[in-house]
């Protein structure tokens, strides 16, 4: 209002002014200068004009001059949370709220228009408050996102269920302001579409009860490793969202999952893997049954050369010869006595082996067992855990440990089974023309 009593003498300055007032002091100073031949219209022209004028300015003024002021205040002080906020732009947002309050405060000067400005005004308020909000959100995600219980309790499903309220919200108020009506009559008519609003918004409204249930039992984690077949899923979790779970797998292609599927399906969550610090290998090797055989006295003495079947060897011998002697039969028959086997003496060598292998986790469960034969032969497995769950470190471990064991095992007079392929057949072939 002091601006504007520029135009007239400053013995109306100390006056009230109203908007009929101030138009006709507008009409009175374009007399004045131009004389009684001017459009009529002028007067509301010039006081918009200047209104819009004086926005502009003050948008200015704030961007250029205490924005900058602001900025470099942040870069240079020891905290970081306001350079997020600066990065997201909640400051560069606040500085559109001068200009609007100011066009809402000049409405009271259009006259019959005042109540169009003031909507108008008000829409402009509540976009400028909404999007300030919502870059604020997107700050406190950052921030949080930075600290490690973000891994356990990711809030970016919180933060974009709270952003849908806020937009509904805004979107009353805006609807309100121009249908001219109560914002609360119009959230009683909204209670008429709640179906409508359900199937809309189906997903956000399904994703934000699933990750509340992800979340409260720790179902999973960004950066958890999981595997969702029926997704073709397999790799790391990178962010948990409303409506989607994005995993990077191991092809660093992208899948995306809504949460509710996560609750609704099976899942394979390797973080408890992760966590005991141990990877586990469960493989078998197939033995030819046609192979397998007693161990001779030459077989044994030539296995107590190995260092880590030497005492094996030794106390086994001497066990079976205390159980020999004391047998009542008095046979000699082979049957009748106890002998070592090579396939057993193979598998003592394969225990021995991974107790001293400096990648197996000695904390773990070592076991190397013999499964039901099959058309295949009588496969030995190995159930033991490595020490490390990096995946390449892993496969070397697992490739080192069954490289050995198949090169090792003719040195027991076992044969691994394998289906007779091409080169086996000429083999045959050749053998019978011979």
């Amino acid at each position: 209002m002091t601006i504007l009593s520029l135009l007239v003498p400053a013995a109306t300055a100390t006056e009230e002014l109203t908007s009929t007032d101030i138009l006709d002091l507008i009409r009175a100073f374009l007399e004045n200068h131009l004389g009684e031949n001017y459009p009529s219209y002028f007067a509301p022209i010039i006081l918009l004009l200047f209104i819009i004028l004086l926005c502009l300015l003050s948008y200015l003024i704030t961007k250029h001059v205490f924005l900058r002021i602001l900025t470099r205040y942040i870069h240079q002080n020891k905290y970081d949370w306001d350079n997020v906020l600066l990065k997201r732009k909640v400051f560069h947002r606040l500085s559109h709220l001068l200009p609007a309050i100011i066009l809402y405060s000049s409405a009271t000067l259009f006259g019959t228009l005042q109540p169009y400005i003031q909507r108008l005004g008000t829409i402009y308020l509540v976009i400028l408050i909404t999007g300030a909000v919502d870059a604020l959100l997107n700050a406190i995600d950052d921030l949080y996102t930075r600290k490690e219980a973000a891994r356990k309790k990711p809030i970016k499903g919180y933060l974009q269920g709270l952003k849908v309220f806020l937009f509904v919200i805004a979107g009353v108020v805006i609807l309100s302001q121009l249908l001219n009506q109560s914002p609360l009559l119009l959230l009683s008519g909204i209670g008429a579409m709640t179906a409508v609003i359900m199937l809309v918004f189906q997903d956000s409204i399904l994703g934000l009860v699933a990750g509340i249930q992800l979340s409260t039992n720790d179902m999973v984690r960004i950066g958890d490793w999981i595997e969702m077949p029926k997704y073709q899923a397999d790799g790391d979790v990178i962010e948990i969202s409303l409506t989607t779970v994005k995993i990077e797998n191991f092809d660093k292609t992208i899948t995306t999952i809504p949460p509710h599927a996560l609750v609704k399906d099976s899942f394979r969550n390797w973080r408890g893997m992760q966590e005991a610090g141990g990877r586990r290998i469960k493989r078998a090797i197939n033995i030819d049954t046609s192979s397998i055989s007693f161990c001779s006295d030459e077989m044994l003495q030539e296995y107590k050369k190995i260092d880590i079947l030497k005492d094996y060897i030794t106390e086994k011998e001497s066990e079976i010869e205390v159980f020999n002697n004391n047998r009542t039969s008095a046979s000699d028959h082979v049957i009748n006595r106890r002998r070592l086997t090579n396939i057993g003496t193979f598998r003592a060598y394969i225990v021995n082996y991974i107790r001293n292998h400096p990648g197996i986790h000695t904390n773990m469960i070592q076991l190397v067992r013999q499964l039901s034969p099959t058309e295949h032969g009588i496969p030995l497995e190995l159930y033991i855990f490595t020490k490390t769950t990096n995946w390449s470190e892993y496969e070397d471990i697992q490739a080192d440990i069954f490289d050995h064991l198949i090169a090792v095992a003719p040195t027991f007079g076992l044969r691994i089974f394998q289906t007779p392929g091409g080169y086996d057949l000429r083999q045959m072939v050749n053998q019978t023309k011979a």
